[in-house]
């Protein structure tokens, strides 16, 4: 009987992925006459996992701004709490869910004298757990032996504040505003990890006499999370939202001026992932018995380092409805994009950036018309990434009649993704006793390009007995060298 001995690794990590959507509905009454834009933010309220699925609660905050009958224009907001869930296989309520939710589009129509606005909302989950890997350390075996890299993640989450404050030309009344966060940089120091960036606030106003302007600022922010395996030097990912905010304007007409506060409560979750090596078996063989090996398994996902650019982009952009020259550009608002990597002889990015343009048309009504900016850049990534990209300073033109060119500063991180596994021997069942020769001396031809592992274990002899043997052998092996064994033979 082969005597072996194993060790345990415990650690914590994602155990699965997945994905899905849903939609949540808003009514608002028969004062919306016409629609100029809406925009819908989503906060994830709670989550847990339970048999072979995730369920979460979340609340979607409605802001719509429309022309009334009487062609003046208004806002409107209404909270809409919801619950769905996702199907994600091996889920159970020992496991840690972690729900990234993202507004991915928004419809509006009209019932009779009501209109509803639908938001369609993506989830995507990650669930974390216990990982543990038994494997084999030692036994009466000729060993390969090698170092195989673990990562266990350690989660984390705080909150942080910002804010802002500047002066801009009077404004009557701020009708949306809208904040998309640009998280740049992750990285550990000692005992916490710092998330920072900026976030994108967007604001449309009404500026009085039917006018309608626009306007964003970029706050920064820095948030430092606590965590004791925050170390310098390890890696980690995050994310950031804006859970709160709120927007104080004070006006003064006389001076034609406005001064806009702005106070932004963040939310952060982070995994730092902390490496270390186990000192395993890849391979082993038996000098005097067959034997079959099993093998363990484990799969490690972690992030590298970001890739961070800053590209400005312009073009001609598709319009949802048409536009002449009759029409005055007043606004441009809810800058977004999306946009993801393609691979080719190059790698690029490619996308498109969004807003929404408000028209004053020469009958006094205004009217919002969606626009769109394809882009394709080239970009130096290897292997499959996260995409971010943050759309900011966008402006729209008409130098020819029906025609918008327009441009935007697109802020960009990719994040690659490190993903490896490993298999490290984890058990071993013996077989029948070898037949081995009685000569004193054989004469093998091995297979050309066979290192010194591979031919040991088709010899049956360990390294060392096959290295003694033939000193002046050069791996890997060539065509047509022969190698030696020698065995004592006892008289």
């Amino acid at each position: 009987m082969i005597n072996t001995q194993t060790e345990t690794f415990r650690g914590f990590g994602k155990l699965a992925e997945a994905s899905g959507q849903t939609a949540v509905e808003c009514r608002f009454g028969g004062e919306v006459e016409t629609v100029l834009t809406a925009h819908a933010s989503v906060t994830l309220l709670s989550a847990e996992a339970v048999g072979g699925e995730v369920r979460y609660t979340g609340r979607v905050l409605f802001s719509l701004v429309y022309e009334s009958g009487e062609k003046k224009v208004c806002r409107a907001e209404k909270g809409v709490e919801f619950s769905a869930k996702v199907a994600a296989e091996g889920s159970a309520p020992a496991l840690v869910p972690k729900v990234k939710l993202q507004t991915e589009n928004i419809s509006v129509r009209r019932e009779g004298a009501s209109v509803f606005v639908t938001a369609l909302l993506g989830a995507d989950v990650a669930l974390y757990g216990e990982k543990n890997l038994e494997y084999l350390t030692d036994g009466d075996l000729v060993c390969k032996r090698e170092s195989f890299p673990m990562l266990t993640a350690h989660l984390c989450g705080g909150t942080a504040e910002a804010d802002d404050e500047f002066e801009t030309d009077f404004v009557g009344d701020i009708l949306l505003h809208a904040e998309t966060v640009n998280l740049s940089d992750v990285h550990c120091e000692t005992g916490a990890l710092v998330l920072e960036g900026e976030v994108n606030l967007g604001i449309l106003a009404f500026k009085g006499e039917n006018a309608l302007v626009s306007f964003e600022r970029l706050v920064p922010f820095r948030v430092e999370i606590p965590c004791e395996a925050a170390e310098a030097g390890r890696s980690a990912e995050g994310r950031v939202c804006v859970s709160e905010i709120a927007l104080h304007a004070d006006s003064d007409e006389e001076q034609g001026k406005c001064k806009i506060a702005a106070e932004l409560t963040l939310s952060a979750e982070g995994c730092v992932y902390e490496e270390t090596e186990i000192d395993g078996i890849a391979d082993a063989f038996s000098a005097t018995h067959e034997v079959a090996l099993t093998y363990a398994e484990a799969e490690c996902a972690g992030v590298g380092e970001a890739i961070k650019l800053t590209e400005r982009v312009s073009g001609k952009a598709a319009l949802s409805s048409a536009v002449d020259f009759s029409d005055v550009f007043q606004a441009v608002t809810l800058q977004r994009a999306e946009a993801n990597l393609a691979d080719g002889e190059e790698k690029r990015l490619e996308g498109v950036a969004m807003a929404t343009l408000l028209v004053l048309g020469t009958d006094g009504t205004h009217r919002g018309v969606e626009l769109s900016l394809p882009f394709s850049l080239p970009v130096q990534a290897e292997g499959e990434c996260t995409v971010s990209v943050l759309a900011c300073g966008m402006s729209a033109r008409q130098r020819q009649e029906g025609e918008v060119e327009a441009e935007a500063t697109l802020k960009i991180v990719l994040t690659p993704k490190r993903k490896w596994r490993v298999t490290p021997v984890a058990a071993v069942a013996e077989g029948a006793p070898l037949v081995l020769p009685d000569c004193a001396v054989s004469v093998y031809i091995p297979r050309a390009g066979d290192g010194l592992w591979e031919l040991s274990k088709s010899l049956k002899k360990s390294p060392e007995e096959v290295s003694a043997s033939n000193p002046d052998i050069e791996f890997p092996i060539k065509k047509g060298q022969r190698v030696i064994i020698y065995r004592k033979k006892s008289l």
